[in-house]
């Protein structure tokens, strides 16, 4: 990483936020309302990240247009109505240490904060505004807007938006489309390894680093700043 000002691009399910319950659920409602069985849990996972459609694909491959729509308009009125009947901060609840090391980074001059998400900007605002995390995000790049990941799209707005070159960011995610993302950004791929994919298929997919736990994220992405300076 190089220049004056290093953008740090974080996934939200999975990497800042444990919402699989909600999103099992919101699954399970949407199958239901199609008359399709549900995958097993683990593929349901597997798929988070990406956008509903392809998501929704890629889980029943078999479904023909309309069950495939079906799933994707039943998963998002799942969504809301449990996140408005249990509240945003229990449909995303943040991992350990999420919230004290991104004001740590946002505090920093020298850092700006980013988001690449396959959330809506519905979903995403709803969580940046129970978090309180606002203000701390200069670029915030939803499904809503782009292809879905593994394409570079999300990135290279996000580095659009704060004028910076590919190496001059870095993207951290828990899944493998994250970190295919990122490799075709050209941008540094970090796994977090409490999400959804795991160690070996982020490494599999091209992460140079996967961390364990949030604090070990810090130092990792502090270490990262100071060496490019």
């Amino acid at each position: 990483m190089t220049g004056d000002l290093r953008l740090i691009i974080f996934d939200v399910d999975g990497t800042l936020t444990d919402s699989q319950g909600h999103i099992l659920a919101a699954m399970g409602q949407a199958f239901d309302a199609v008359g399709l069985a549900l995958p097993p849990r683990e593929v349901i996972l597997s798929i988070v990240g990406l956008s509903l459609p392809e998501a929704m694909t890629r889980l029943v491959p078999a479904a023909n247009a309309d069950q495939h729509e079906g799933l994707v308009e039943g998963y998002k009125n799942a969504y809301k109505d449990l996140r408005l009947r249990g509240g945003e901060a229990a449909a995303s609840p943040l991992y350990p240490g999420v919230a004290e090391g991104l004001a740590r980074l946002g505090a920093r001059e020298d850092v700006l904060l980013g988001i690449a998400t396959g959330k809506s900007r519905r979903g995403l605002d709803a969580f940046l505004e129970t978090h309180g995390f606002g203000d701390l995000f200069v670029t915030c790049q939803v499904a809503d807007f782009h292809p879905s990941k593994p394409h570079p799209s999300m990135i290279e707005t996000a580095l659009a938006d704060c004028g910076l070159a590919p190496d001059a960011a870095v993207m951290v995610g828990d899944t493998s489309f994250d970190m295919e993302m990122a490799r075709a950004a050209r941008v540094r791929p970090v796994g977090v390894a409490w999400g959804y994919h795991g160690t070996e298929a982020l490494r599999g997919a091209g992460a140079e680093v996967v961390v364990d736990d949030f604090p070990g994220l810090m130092n990792e992405l502090e270490k990262a700043t100071e060496t490019a300076q």
